[in-house]
């Protein structure tokens, strides 16, 4: 990881916002966590508002944290993939709520008319 425990902020919730604080990120995770190991170009037509430089930094920032793998095979040209790991795997619980409440916020109001 790149962080130390000193760096990391005393409140878990904050611990937890802070490797998942932004909209790209939650969204990377989701479409690893549920379509599994996806290649760089894979996740940009699936991501089409993602620019290729936010893209890139998101994920580097997530491998940095623990939360996906970057694999590299020696292949000409070089294909590279990115896959969950435990430690990101087990955001995936959080992920599903949050789907599962956005779903029931959507049709709150889809319902009602």
């Amino acid at each position: 990881m790149n962080r130390t425990k000193k760096e990391l902020p005393s409140c878990p919730v904050q611990v937890t916002l802070s490797l998942i604080d932004n909209k790209w990120k939650m969204l990377i995770l989701g479409e690893i966590l549920f379509e599994g190991t996806q290649r760089f170009s894979e996740l940009k037509k699936a991501l089409p508002a993602i620019s290729q430089k936010v893209l890139t930094h998101n994920l580097r920032s997530m491998e940095a944290d623990g939360l996906v793998v970057r694999t590299v095979y020696a292949e000409v040209p070089p294909r590279v993939e990115y896959s969950i790991t435990d430690l990101g795997n087990s955001l995936r619980p959080i992920i599903d709520s949050m789907m599962k409440w956005g779903e029931d916020y959507k049709a709150r109001f889809t319902s009602e008319g």
